[in-house]
This record gives C-alpha cells, sequence and structure tokens, in this order.
C-alpha cells in the first residue's frame, strides 16, 4: 500500500493533511482500486460529513497540502472561504520548457474529450499567476521549475494552463507532457494559508519541504 496521509495540523475544528501521490482524493469513481483519502478520514472526523469533511480535492497523480473539516460548521465555513478566494494556495510544478521569469494565465476551462479538461469558451473563469525559479537542462532540453498560484480552483487548472501555455508538466502525458513514473506528477501542493473557523478567524499558514521522491527527480537534471 501506498505511504498514507499525514496530519500535519490538527485541532477540533479542522485536519491539514499532506497527501502522498498514489491517493485519489474522494471515493466519487466507480470501482475505484487506488487508496482514497475520504475512506481513510473514516472515524477521524464527524459521522455523516460530505466527502468524509474534505473541502477541496488533489489529482492522484499530484502531493501536497489537503484540508479537511471535522464537523459541519467548519465545513460550511471552509467552503465559504474557497468559494470566496480567501484561500491562498501555491504549488511547486517541474514543467518542459524554457519558461519566462512571471506570469498570469486568465483564460477558461471546461471538460473536453475523453474525461480531460481545456481551454474552452464559455467555461468557467480560471486564473493562475506564476513564477520562475530555477531551469533545467537534461539531454539538450530545458525544464523550469515554477511555482504557481491559484486564484481560482478549477479541476485540472495547473495542468490545462502550463500546456496551454507550450509548458506542459513532468508526468503529465495526458496534457501533452512526457511520460513520468505510473501516474505521478510533479506537482505538488506546498503552501496553504486560511482563516481558522474556530479560532475567531485567525490567518494560519502552512508550508511543506519538496518531497522526497521530486528532489530525486531533479537530481537527474543539469541546474542551469
Amino acid at each position: 500500500m501506498e505511504k498514507e496521509p499525514e496530519i500535519v495540523f490538527e485541532d477540533k475544528n479542522l485536519l491539514l493533511l499532506s497527501k502522498p501521490t498514489g491517493w485519489v482524493s474522494s471515493k466519487e469513481r466507480r470501482g475505484e482500486k487506488n487508496p482514497t483519502v475520504e475512506e481513510w478520514l473514516t472515524g477521524k472526523v464527524d459521522p455523516g460529513l460530505a466527502r468524509n469533511g474534505l473541502v477541496h480535492r488533489l489529482d492522484k497523480g499530484t502531493s501536497g497540502l489537503l484540508l479537511v473539516a471535522k464537523n459541519i460548521k467548519s465545513l460550511l465555513n471552509l467552503k465559504k472561504q474557497f468559494k470566496q478566494r480567501r484561500v491562498k494556495k501555491k504549488y511547486w510544478a517541474l514543467v518542459g520548457g524554457d519558461v519566462v521569469s512571471r506570469g498570469v494565465i486568465e483564460v477558461p476551462i471546461g471538460r473536453s474529450r475523453f474525461d480531460k479538461f481545456g481551454v474552452k469558451i464559455g467555461g468557467k473563469l480560471a486564473r493562475s499567476e506564476f513564477c520562475l525559479i530555477k531551469k533545467y537542462k537534461k539531454e539538450g532540453k530545458i525544464y523550469s521549475l515554477v511555482e504557481i498560484e491559484l486564484k481560482t480552483g478549477r479541476t485540472h487548472q495547473i495542468r490545462v494552463h502550463m500546456s496551454y501555455l507550450g509548458w506542459p508538466l513532468w508526468g503529465d502525458w495526458r496534457y501533452g507532457g512526457e511520460k513520468g513514473e505510473g501516474d505521478r506528477l510533479f506537482l505538488q501542493a506546498f503552501f496553504l494559508e486560511f482563516n481558522n473557523p474556530g479560532k475567531k478567524k485567525k490567518r494560519m499558514s502552512f508550508k511543506l519541504p519538496l518531497a522526497v521522491d521530486l528532489k530525486k527527480i531533479l537530481e537527474g537534471y543539469e541546474e542551469i
């Protein structure tokens, strides 16, 4: 079995988890064989909560911070913060290509064919901001490590936006990137900032180090 989620922070209102790659967030798809965070949360939150208190989701191949409410009041509060864009979310991603120092992409995203998403007229508005961290080279090709802040939370938003710009994620063969190991994407939700729903709106922020398996991937690349 894959490494289990790790509890980064816990109080009476919420859990903040570090989700490993290989885990599916919720058990919505029938016949899902991979371990799900939703099932793992059974007994850790108030029974009867939708998706066992999951406030948002991460793709199976993405690791990082995942916020969980432990009771209905906290769930409603945290979902409202996401809806009103008061939650700050940042990711690290390795993409193929020579990325500019910083940029903003704001284009609509909608469902495409074969259970994919893409830039689509009439889709939901999606905004991502990114900045370059480092550049690497391997076998004559340039790769860029970038920090991405989501201003909206659309399904596959980072994957779609970076592919649309011509810089697909490492491991994201579905959106034009090169094939990695299994379903692992070089994508980590490393930073999350929000108001604690039970502490007079106390602002809290958390940051993870780069995942060990992602560090190992970078070891095979030459920094430039």
